[in-house]
Parts: structure tokens; sequence; C-alpha cells
């Protein structure tokens, strides 16, 4: 098996939700087909994903996040204690409707539907408590039909902190880090199930950390009495708890602004962050995003250690025009000023389906911007 922690190419997790698994899940939803019918669905469609990303020739496979309606049901479908909803299809293209691609997406937080945990900021009722492993029954089903190795994507205590209600929660905490604190306890038994099962690279997904440069998102945490540093300090140590005792699984950790139907949420470049991300979070490798200026420009990779890889995220996921291979090139070599090209790799900026809606292009467009990343890591690194 590659080296995890130094392929060239990767791919953020989730992928467009095939027409036959969407109409499934809606079946599924309203009581039409049963449990394992679903399954049955799925598991056709995860073999199907499987092959496709092997077959382009992509160092790392996903099952797609096909079992998921949002990439955050890692977490919010495997814990108890949540006051929050069950999550279904029509919910989430409810979140969606009336949006239009490339604008910035306010997350809604109506009371007229009420949020799913993890999705929308949701108070608990009780202690979190894991019961349920779903990254665990997800990577058993991938590991054994894919040939290559499979990650597994989590998401991660920043994101889940953010979306945690906390002033209506002070009767079971009464602050954050005892909140923070059952976090990492549930996590760190998701992913001790996730290596006892052979996994080897576990994806956490860190959206949340972009909040730190993106000023709306600053004032949001002002307006609620908190301390923007004191948070990001709190979610880093969190993150570091994640990976404790590890030593034989490649992390690797993702950070995006924002990725539903075709949307945006933050922006603002890495700079006032990169420097305490890179040298204080010890994950392997920093999946960051890169397709748009909203990122800012490839400076802050001069604080890369020189144990450590960023993948690049230079091909988007949001629209369906096709990347040159050429221009992917001059971006790396670009990059390459200011960290070493041994350290670099490519990927596409984020996941192709966040949740069941979806980005607004096709699965043809999805198969030719892998095939992209691939071959672009190809003619760099060989």
């Amino acid at each position: 098996m590659k080296d995890l922690a130094k392929i060239r190419n990767d791919v953020v997790g989730s992928l467009l939700r095939p027409l036959s698994l969407k109409d499934a899940r809606l079946r599924f939803d309203e009581g039409k087909i049963s449990l394992e019918e679903l399954r049955e669905t799925e598991n056709r469609e995860i073999r199907q994903a499987v092959r496709l990303q092997e077959e382009i020739g992509l160092d790392v496979v996903t099952d797609g996040e096909y079992r998921r309606l949002n990439f955050q049901d890692s977490f919010g479908e495997s814990v108890a204690g949540y006051d929050a909803a069950k999550a279904s299809i029509k919910f989430y293209e409810q979140r969606v409707e009336g949006s239009k691609p490339l604008q910035r997406w306010e997350i809604p937080n109506s009371g007229e539907v009420k949020g799913t945990a993890v999705s929308q900021r949701r108070p608990v009722m009780d202690r979190l408590r894991l019961v349920r492993n779903t990254p665990l029954e997800e990577f058993r089903f991938v590991s054994q039909v894919a040939r290559k190795a499979a990650k597994v994507t989590l998401i991660g205590p920043d994101r889940i902190s953010q979306r945690f209600d906390w002033q209506n929660s002070k009767a079971v905490y009464s602050n954050m880090d005892e909140f923070m604190a059952d976090v990492v306890k549930v996590e760190r038994e998701m992913i001790r199930g996730l290596v006892d099962a052979g996994c080897r690279y576990v994806q956490i997904d860190a959206p949340g950390y972009t909040a730190y440069v993106d000023p709306p998102s600053l004032q949001a945490m002002r307006d609620r009495g908190e301390d923007p540093q004191a948070n990001f300090s709190r979610s880093i140590k969190a993150d570091n708890e994640l990976l404790k005792g590890f030593d034989d699984v490649t992390f690797g950790i993702h950070l995006c602004r924002g990725n539903q139907r075709s949307m945006w949420h933050r922006e603002g470049s890495y700079d006032d962050i990169a420097e305490r991300l890179l040298n204080e979070l010890k994950h392997d490798r920093f999946l960051f995003e890169y397709d748009t200026p909203r990122a800012g420009g490839f400076e802050p990779l001069r604080f890369l250690p020189k144990e450590k890889v960023v993948v690049l995220g230079l091909v988007s996921t949001k629209v369906p025009q096709l990347e040159k291979v050429d221009d992917l090139k001059r971006r790396i070599d670009e990059a390459s000023k200011y960290a070493p090209l041994d350290r670099l790799a490519i990927s596409p900026q984020c996941g192709f389906s966040s949740d069941v809606v979806g980005n607004l292009i096709s699965a043809d467009d999805q198969k030719r911007k892998l095939e992209v990343v691939v071959e672009t890591s190809r003619q760099v690194w060989g």
C-alpha cells in the first residue's frame, strides 16, 4: 500500500448522488421501501462509485458518502443527546429553495423546519453519547469492495462546536469546554472503531475554521458573546486530542468556505490562521480550498512544516467548466515557490455533493474533473 500521507492526488469525499439513490432514499423516507431495500441500492451505487474512482486512477477512494444525506451525518447520525429532527431529503431540498449558484449562502434557521443535528445550530437535551458508529458501518462495506485504500470522512470538533446552541443548553453543559470534551470522547470512540477495522486514512472535515477569517462569521460569534480566538484555540486543542495514540493512521484535515448547491458561505484568505493551523495541528495532510480568489494566494504555505503535505484544492466542484492541466500545473508551480513540490498534492476543492442535493454539475463533469486531477498529478509528480 502507498504511503497515504504522501499520495499526490486526493478526493475530498462526497460524490454526486445518482438518481436511483435519491429516489430510493425518498421512498424510504415516505415508508414505501424497507431499510434493507434502501441498503441494496446504496451498496450497488457505492460499488459503481468505487469502480469509477479506481478506473480514473485516484490514489485513494471513498464511498461517495452515499449513505449520508449530509456530510455532517458522520456525527449527527451517530450520537444521542441533541434536540433535533431526523434528516430527510425534503429537509435539505427546502434549505436551498430559491437559492442561486456562486452566491453567498446564508445558513437558514427557520422555526418552520426543525433543524437536524449539526446541520443547523441546535441545543442538547442530554450529554452526548455514541449510539451508532456510522462511519465504521460505511468503512466496513467500502473496504470490502475497494481494491485501493478507502478513506473515511468525519466532521471535526470545530464545526460541531459552531453548530451547538450552548446558550440554550447550559442545563446540560455549564461551559463549552465540557461540551468539547464529550465531542472528543465520542469521536475518539468512532476513530478507534475505524482503526480496529483496518482504516488507515481518516479525514477530518473542518469547514468551520474559515469562520476565523470571514468578517460576518466573526461578528456572529461576538454577537453571541463569544471570543473568536478562544474558540479557535479550543478547536485546535480538540482536533489534536482526536489524533492521540493513533500513530499508524494518516490524518487529513479539510478546510473550505462552504459548498451547498454550488454556493459558498465564507470568504477570506488563510493568512491570518495559516501559521497556527499548519504548525499546531498534528494532521499529516492539509486539504486547502484554492479554486477561487476568495481563498487568497499561496503565500501562507510558507508556514508548512517539513513533514506535512498540503493538498491544493484547485479543481472546482461548483461549476461545470473543466480546468486545463497546463493551467493547474502553472498554479502548482506558483505554490511551489512557498512550499517544496514534494510536499504538495492536488484534489478538487471540496466534495461534489456535500449534501444529497448536490452541486449544479453533471456526473460527466464530475468524472472529467477527477480525471484532470489524476492527469495533473501524473504530469507533475510522475
